[in-house]
Order: structure tokens, then sequence, then C-alpha cells
């Protein structure tokens, strides 16, 4: 009865695979897949593209835990680098990592680690940590990526290319992540109890 109770309370897919390495391989691995279709899905826009990767990133970070969340991204990172091509249109190649979505790409990484590592100390479970950490995890994204660009066109230009369009559809798409990670870790829980 006890592991019952526990198993619906899970908080991240790292909590549900409990322990099984092949589980975190398959999960890291279909992440990377989802990452790399959810980046293809996209509205042009110049220098960035809006994709849905965001929202990708998000579902990732909040629902997979610290390690399982940060592998996926360097996976997806990688696998880019390495010539797949999974970056938006269809890129690849190392040239991704150091050109306008540069700094997005990092800030993919690095706030699917924090939103992972909120996740993990069960932050994520009540409706206001759920939002807190994925306005976190946008804000990391957001200034990594104008950051970034701002080295490589100006302030100005990186702000109304490559931020300012993007406020208002990151809000939808952070609101709509966290509605769906609700769902997933719920359904996720009682999957855990068959």
């Amino acid at each position: 009865m006890a592991e019952l109770a526990t198993r619906s309370d899970i908080s991240t897919f790292e909590a549900l695979s409990s322990g099984s390495l092949a589980k975190k391989a398959a999960i890291v691995v279909l992440g990377s897949i989802f990452m790399a279709v959810m980046t293809q899905i996209s509205v042009p826009f110049f220098p960035v593209p809006m994709t849905l990767q965001t929202l990708a990133v998000m579902l990732i970070g909040v629902t997979f835990g610290f390690r399982m969340a940060t592998a996926t991204l360097a996976l997806y990172l990688i696998e880019g680098a390495m010539g797949l091509p999974v970056f938006s249109n269809f890129g690849f190649g190392f040239a991704k990592l150091i050109g306008p979505t540069g700094g997005y790409l990092a800030g993919f990484l690095i706030a699917a680690a924090v939103m992972g590592f909120m996740a993990d100390r069960k932050v994520t479970r009540g409706w206001a940590g759920m939002i807190a950490t994925l306005v976190i995890g946008e804000v990391i994204i957001m200034a990594l990526g104008y950051g970034w660009l701002t080295s490589l066109i100006g302030t100005e230009k990186a702000w109304l290319g490559g931020v300012y369009p993007f406020i208002l559809g990151d809000m939808l798409k952070l609101a709509l992540a966290a509605v769906i990670a609700k769902g997933v870790l719920k359904g996720a829980s009682r999957f855990a109890q068959l």
C-alpha cells in the first residue's frame, strides 16, 4: 500500500523509472526525438524562427527531472552538432550552435536542467510552483538567446527580432506546458499503479 501511495505521488519521469537505466535511456532518446519533431513545427521569423521547441523544452524540464532533462537536451544538441537535421528547418551542424540561434540552444540545455532540478524538489507539484518553474525556464532561454543575439546584431535588433515577437506566444506555450505536464504526470502516476 505504501508503494502505491509513493508511486501515485511522482513528480518526474525519473522518479517513475525507479532506477532502471534502460527505462531512463529510452525516455532520454524519446525526449530528444520529441524535441526534434517539435522544433520542425515553426512560423518563419528572422533572425530566429518561432517553433514549438520551447514548449518541448518546458515539458521535458518539468517532467523528466534534472538528470534526464539535462541528458535529453544534451543529446539533442549533440545530434544536431553531429549532422542530424534536428534544429529548426531541418538545420544541423556546429555552425547552428554559434549562429543566431546559438544562445537559445544553450538556453534550452540550462533551462531544462534548472526546471528539472526544481521538479526533482517537487516545486512543480502545485500550480504556482509549476508556473514559477516554467517562467524561470523561459527567462533563462530568452536571456541567453538575447545576450548571444545582441553580440551578433546589436541590442535593438536582438530585442525586436529575437525577444519581443515571441513574448505572447511563449506565454501561451508556458500555460499550455503547465496543463500538459500536470496531465502527463498524473497519467504516468496512474499507469505506474497498474
